[in-house]
């Protein structure tokens, strides 16, 4: 388990700024570790300190909550608190986001669970692969060919993947469709969740290349070698201690009036109340308790403030962390990053024998473009570059072809201004009209 400051410095390399919220998600998932060491008496009384996340949109709050997951491979899912309702009402019931997290728990120590036995399945799925095969190269086979000989250039060849292209005839399971009951996907249902992989639908031929086939094939010799109550047991644990739940938007849910509509997101506070506080949810993998699971909630809090949720959802988020704002150099360094967006345009276009470079002057220049439209137009942090860039790289966008020859493309200041201007010169001053 890592270190707090080396969290932080893991979460640097993606996430630009913003250190006091990085500082905090660091102590909380360290804290985890701390609490798995002591004994049980002493751990079951240690409750997550949840955290909520103040900041305008783009500034990294859903990113740090994503990359925190990842570190430590614990279950984790993201809702939006517009999405529930209060219990009475048509929409998605709060207990959902448990059974989420337990669906994502279940996804990775299945995942796990398939890696071990992974070896074993291949030489299971690659039999039945050249028991199909092997009649169908025989009927091509030359007349004066030893049949050893052949059975030993036939091995040759589909051990070294000559035969991944060949389209089969294979028998696999196929997966119940999901259908829906009520209008907008509300009610939607599948047959095999519902059964927990007990029903899995009648076995069908299909065709396919050999390589596809013994995807499907090893999926399904993989499920039939795991121990599924085994996995179920493991996920509902993992949950349990490593679940992550990131509620975003939880400032839409805040009221400030007792009337219409804000009743109704009163009572999906209250409903989300005993989730954080510690009940139990029932799953189709067994009852899991949500005592120790940490949420992370996170809002904008333009309009509604943190003190106008219900005084005992506060009282359950002990951690509040303000993220700043980005200005240009924030901008500057986001665009620098090894994983930033100027490396994805660059890698995209390499595609069509487009290499791009991109001057220090030009990165400046897009960082300040970036600042400016977020003071004069609406605030909405780092995505403000998606839209300068994709304007900005439009017409090499549209016009490279892999048919072309190589050609550099220098994006310098020159490049940028020549190509902006014209679009954000113009800007909104409505915002700050009467």
């Amino acid at each position: 388990m890592m270190t707090c400051k080396e969290i932080v410095n893991k979460l640097d390399e993606y996430i630009v700024g913003q250190y006091k919220a990085k500082r905090a998600v660091s102590i909380a998932l360290r804290n985890r570790y701390r609490r798995s060491q002591l004994p049980k008496e002493v751990r079951d009384e240690i409750m997550p300190k949840n955290i909520i996340l103040k900041g305008p949109t783009g500034v990294g709050k859903t990113e740090i909550a994503r990359r925190l997951a990842k570190l430590v491979n614990a279950p984790f899912v993201k809702v939006e608190a517009t999405k529930y309702t209060e219990v009475g009402y048509v929409g998605r019931d709060v207990e959902s986001m448990v059974r989420d997290l337990v669906e994502a728990s279940v996804r990775i120590v299945k995942t796990e669970q398939a890696e071990k036995v992974r070896e074993k399945a291949l030489v299971v799925v690659n039999k039945k692969l050249k028991d199909i095969l092997y009649p169908l190269k025989k009927q091509l086979k030359p007349e004066d060919m030893e049949t050893e000989t052949f059975k030993q250039q036939f091995e040759a060849s589909f051990d070294g993947g000559l035969f991944d292209n060949d389209v089969i005839d294979v028998e696999i399971h196929e997966q119940p469709k999901p259908f829906n009951i009520m209008e907008g996907g509300v009610g939607e249902i599948n047959i095999g969740q519902i059964m927990g992989g007990v029903f899995k639908g009648a076995r069908k031929t299909k065709k396919m290349p050999v390589s596809r086939a013994r995807e499907l094939l090893l999926d399904e010799e993989c499920d039939r070698l795991i121990d599924q109550d085994n996995v179920n047991k493991e996920a509902i644990y993992r949950a349990e201690q490593e679940g992550i739940i990131f509620i975003d938007e939880i400032d839409k849910i805040a009221a400030k009036k007792a009337n219409g509509q804000d009743v109704s997101r009163e009572g999906v506070q209250r409903d989300i109340l005993p989730i954080v506080e510690g009940c139990v949810v029932n799953t189709k993998y067994g009852a899991i308790h949500t005592d120790h699971i940490l949420f992370i909630a996170a809002g904008a809090f333009h309009i509604a403030s943190v003190s106008d949720l219900i005084p005992e959802l506060q009282g359950r988020f002990p951690i509040i962390v303000e993220l700043d704002s980005l200005d240009k150099d924030g901008f500057v360094k986001i665009l620098k990053l090894p994983t930033g967006l100027l490396n994805q345009y660059e890698q995209m276009l390499k595609v069509d024998n487009i290499k791009l470079n991109f001057t220090d002057d030009a990165i400046e220049k897009i960082g300040e473009l970036a600042e400016m439209e977020n003071e004069t137009r609406e605030n909405i942090g780092a995505r403000r570059l998606q839209t300068i860039l994709e304007t900005l790289l439009e017409d090499v966008s549209f016009n490279a072809s892999h048919e072309n020859p190589l050609v550099e493309v220098v994006v310098d200041k020159t490049f940028v201004e020549s190509t902006l201007n014209s679009e954000f010169k113009t800007h909104d001053f409505k915002k700050f009209v009467l």
